[in-house]
């Protein structure tokens, strides 16, 4: 069975991996075109491109894979396993593959549909999370369901969180790959009246609000970790909050406050309980413990932060 894989990000580099190591005829890679980085803004691939690159595939960094059905065509594959791509597919791409195009999204559909959904997940309180494989149709994330992977999001960031789900993506595409070439495959519709959906999120998005209950604070502070990062504000200075606990101590103060400093981290009165951030990142500085920061700034009990 021919194959052609579309993804770009980190993200999507252990499921192509995968697929090549595992002796998949992967014909063709499609990627985003390369993009200007650092501050030399040089031109650089994306991670998929440069991974495919090294084993010798063939790539494709369309600008807009909408206008290059020809050439996807002559591609001449059964089908195109796609993985945080990037782009939107037209009718005209999706009829190259007579096999189906299918997608690997980081959620356990039909729950959040989008661009965001690792963040959403552990935004919303979700226990668990999962990838799932479905067809890809032209409504957002709607198409049929053929498989599903769970996982525990535990105490994770995003970050973290991103890792396990982009391992567990590669056993999906793998999976999926074999089950398509056997002809096994047993779809599922998705139910679109248990549909939700999540945008790009954004840095203003990871203001903390202290007044909030200290649960949501420190679902916002992993869902944004590591970037674009959760942040607030000290005597001006503008802290990025990488990683947080909900405290079993409460303390007294007004929210924002300080309560504690130590070597466990600084404990920060919430709406209702608190939360100890555990590691930050000053503006223009490195990440560092919070029980590091406290040594140096000689933040102390009685500082607010907002």
């Amino acid at each position: 069975m021919r194959i052609v894989f579309a993804g770009s990000p980190e993200f999507a580099v252990p499921a192509l991996k995968k697929l090549v190591e595992s002796g998949k005829e992967v014909v063709a890679v499609i990627t985003q075109a390369d993009k200007p980085a650092g501050r030399k803004r040089t031109l650089t691939p994306t991670p998929v491109k440069a991974y495919a690159q090294s084993v010798g595939l063939p790539v494709y960094d369309f600008v807009k894979i909408r206008n290059e059905a020809a050439a996807v065509r002559g591609l001449n594959a059964d089908i195109m396993i796609t993985c945080a791509y990037g782009q939107l597919l037209t009718q005209e791409i999706l009829d190259c593959f007579a096999g189906g195009v299918w997608n690997i999204h980081a959620s356990l559909l039909p729950k959040f549909r989008g661009a965001s959904p690792i963040q959403a997940a552990i935004l919303a309180g979700e226990t668990h999370t999962g990838v799932t494989v479905m067809k890809t149709e032209l409504a957002l994330d709607s198409g049929d369901m053929l498989l599903v992977k769970r996982c525990e999001i535990g105490g994770m960031t995003c970050g973290e969180l991103t890792q396990k789900l982009s391992l567990l993506g590669a056993d999906a595409a793998l999976e999926a790959a074999e089950l398509l070439e056997k002809g096994d495959k047993q779809l599922l519709m998705q139910d679109d009246a248990k549909a939700t959906y999540c945008k790009k999120i954004t840095k203003e998005q990871g203001r903390l609000d202290f007044t909030r209950p200290a649960d949501e604070v420190c679902r916002t502070v992993k869902a944004f970790s590591p970037d674009p990062a959760a942040y607030c504000f000290l005597n001006g200075l503008q802290l990025n909050i990488l990683n947080a606990e909900v405290s079993a101590s409460s303390g007294v103060g007004a929210t924002g406050e300080a309560v504690s400093c130590g070597k466990n981290g600084i404990t920060v009165r919430c709406g209702d309980g608190s939360v100890t951030v555990t590691e930050l990142q000053p503006a223009g500085g490195k990440k560092m413990r919070a029980a590091d920061f406290i040594n140096g700034r000689k933040i102390k009990a009685g500082d607010v932060f907002g």
